[in-house]
């Protein structure tokens, strides 16, 4: 018997007590252990589809593994059969290429006075400052136009190569882009001739007359011309590109659109860094193409829906 403040407590109350306690911390804890029984799902069809597969159905997944369907029918060829293979090509690719560059060196004259006549009429006068100059700078130019004109030969070859390899849908689409960067390249060729390499250096000639007179070395002077016409014929790739990136879908045609802030600005780095001269001219020239092309790959990107 425990008096406490004038209450009297027996042994059997306490025992009484504390064996309630006890059931009622049971009772809670099979309570808790319902409650969150009810709340998990009863099966795995609750949780996503995609669940621990992130990737399977992303563009960048469906371009590395394609469906079986989809692949195409063509034999298959070990590493050693690819390798020859790939030498075939690559020697072919180098004869066509030799035999322009040969073909361009018997007209090297006659291309060396068509790659003058953006400044014939401004009075430039040519300078030959050290023996064999004129020589090297016609195998120059006979490198270039050789390159040129050998490169449908190098796409086909190339094209050849990797053909197998694709899928069906990824061959549809090849045809177009190859066609399109082919035309695009002369085309930027054909601009530049025209329309940047008069411009800038009838810039030159303009601002240096009446303090110097123009007597340019010929050496020079195709480096700068042949530069400024290849960059400018890579430079019109950007809506090849621009449709390949829709086609695997890694940016959309609005994604594009959006940030066409960065994109002036862009054009306008990229033309300072493409063109060999550094007048604000033939940088304004250069970069309204390359916005327009831009910004007409991203409309294409856009109604093709990719």
């Amino acid at each position: 018997m425990l008096r406490i403040a004038g209450r009297q407590f027996s042994e059997e109350s306490f025992r009484f007590a504390a064996v309630e306690d006890d059931v009622s911390e049971k009772q809670q804890d099979s309570t808790s252990t319902s409650s969150l029984l009810e709340d998990r799902p009863d099966s795995d069809d609750s949780l996503p589809k995609n669940f621990g597969q992130d990737s399977e159905g992303s563009p960048i997944y469906n371009f590395l593994y394609p469906e079986k369907e989809l692949l195409p029918d063509d034999k298959e060829m070990t590493l050693f059969d690819h390798l020859e293979e790939l030498r075939e090509r690559i020697f072919i690719s180098v004869l066509a290429v030799g035999a322009a560059i040969l073909g361009c060196f018997a007209f090297s004259k006659e291309l060396v006075l068509v790659l003058e006549a953006p400044v014939k009429s401004q009075g430039v006068r040519f300078l030959q400052l050290a023996p064999g100059e004129f020589f090297f700078t016609t195998l120059k130019v006979s490198g270039y136009c050789g390159l040129l004109l050998g490169s449908p030969v190098i796409l086909y070859e190339i094209i050849a190569f990797v053909l197998p390899g694709l899928t069906k849908s990824e061959r549809r689409f090849l045809g177009p882009i190859v066609f399109g960067s082919s035309i695009l390249f002369y085309a930027g060729i054909i601009f530049s001739y025209l329309v940047l390499t008069p411009a800038a250096l009838n810039f030159f000639v303009s601002y240096a007359e009446g303090a110097v007179e123009s007597l340019w070395s010929i050496d020079q002077y195709f480096e700068f011309v042949l530069v400024l016409m290849f960059s400018t014929g890579l430079s019109f790739q950007v809506p090849v590109i621009q449709i390949l990136l829709g086609q695997v879908g890694l940016v959309s045609g609005d994604q594009m659109l959006s940030i066409w802030r960065y994109v002036v600005v862009g054009a306008v780095v990229a033309a300072a860094v493409i063109t060999p001269s550094t007048d604000p001219l033939t940088q304004m020239l250069l970069a309204g193409p390359l916005l327009g092309l831009y910004f007409g790959g991203a409309w294409v990107v856009k109604l093709t829906g990719r």
